[in-house]
C-alpha cells in the first residue's frame, strides 16, 4: 500500500502524512506490534549474517529520506535498535567533503554499502544529489537530469549483486515539521539538533516537495521501488518500516548453514577433555 508505482506521476499533496494505512488501530497497539516485529527481525538478521559465512552474498540496504524532523534518526533508534550492531552498517550522509566533491557523486555511496550478510542503513543517500542539488541549483539542469538514470542503473546493479534495496520517503507535513522544530527550540537538550538552516529550508518547502516528487517518479523501479511512509505519527512510521524490513527479510528467507564438520565426533572429543 505504501509502494510508489513505477513510472507514474507523484503528487505528495495527495498523501496524508497522518494516515496509518494497513496499520494497527492505535498507538498502544502499534508500539506492541513493533516490539513483536523487532524480535522476529533480530532472528532473521542472525540468519542472514550466518548465511554469509557460507557464501550467501545477499544483504539489505534501507534508505531513509525525508525533510528535517521527519524521523530518520528516530527510525534508526527505534527500528534498527532491534538488530545486532555487529551485523549493521549505518551511514549518515552530510554535506560532501572536499575529497568527496572531487569524485563522481556515487563514489561516497559505493564506499558505504553493506557487505554480504549485513543490513545497511543510509540516513540520506545518493538522492541528496538530485534533491538538494536541484533545489539549491548546485549543478546544471542537464547534468542533474542524467543523474536519475545513473541512480537507476546503480540500484539495478546492486540488486543483481544480491542487495535488496528498501527506499523509504518519510512523509511529514508542513505543520508537523514546524511543531517538531519548535519543540527543539523549547528544549535546551535538543538545541544541538536545531540549525538555522532548517528555517531556510522551510522557505523552500514547495521546491523540496517538487524535487521529491520527481525523484520518486523517476527512480521507483521494480529493482528498487520507493515507499511513501506517513511520518506525522512516529509510532506508525516505526511500525511501517519494521513491517517493510520484516517482509523483505522473510522473502529472502536466509538459512543457517549446515555444519561442514562431523558434529558427533566433535561432541565426543569435547566430552573427553577433562
Amino acid at each position: 500500500m505504501l509502494r510508489i508505482p513505477s513510472g507514474k506521476p507523484v503528487d505528495l499533496a495527495s498523501y496524508d502524512a497522518r494516515a496509518t494505512p494497513a496499520g494497527p488501530s492505535g498507538k498502544a497497539e502499534g508500539l506492541e506490534a513493533t516490539t513483536r516485529a523487532g524480535e522476529r527481525l533480530a532472528g532473521l538478521q542472525e540468519r542472514l549474517w550466518a548465511a554469509a559465512t557460507a557464501g550467501d552474498r545477499r544483504r539489505i540496504l534501507l534508505i531513509l529520506q525525508g525533510m528535517d524532523t521527519s524521523g530518520k534518526g528516530g527510525t534508526v533508534k527505534h527500528v534498527i535498535g532491534h538488530f545486532n550492531p555487529s551485523g549493521c552498517r549505518i551511514k549518515a550522509f552530510k554535506e560532501p567533503t572536499a575529497e568527496e566533491r572531487g569524485h563522481p557523486f556515487l563514489w561516497r555511496v559505493t564506499r558505504a554499502l553493506p557487505q554480504p550478510g549485513e543490513i545497511g542503513i543510509f540516513d540520506r543517500s545518493q538522492y541528496e544529489d538530485v534533491l538538494v542539488a536541484r533545489v539549491r541549483g548546485l549543478v546544471p539542469r542537464r547534468q542533474l537530469g542524467g543523474r536519475y538514470g545513473q541512480i537507476n542503473r546503480f540500484e539495478q546493479t546492486l540488486a543483481e549483486d544480491g542487495v535488496t534495496v528498501v527506499k523509504c520517503f518519510l512523509h511529514i507535513s508542513y505543520e508537523e515539521q514546524r511543531a517538531r522544530l519548535l519543540g527543539r527550540l523549547d528544549n535546551p537538550d535538543k538545541h544541538w539538533k536545531f540549525s538555522t538552516g532548517d528555517i531556510e529550508d522551510r522557505l523552500l518547502w514547495p521546491d523540496y516537495q517538487k524535487a521529491y516528487e520527481i525523484a520518486l517518479e523517476r527512480c521507483s523501479t521494480d529493482a528498487a521501488p520507493w515507499y511513501v511512509v506517513p511520518a506525522d505519527r512516529k509510532w506508525y512510521r516505526n511500525w511501517a518500516i519494521s513491517r517493510l524490513l520484516l517482509e523483505h527479510l522473510e522473502a529472502l528467507d536466509p538459512q543457517y548453514p549446515k555444519a561442514d564438520f562431523d558434529v558427533e565426533e566433535s561432541r565426543e572429543r569435547l566430552l573427553e577433555i577433562r
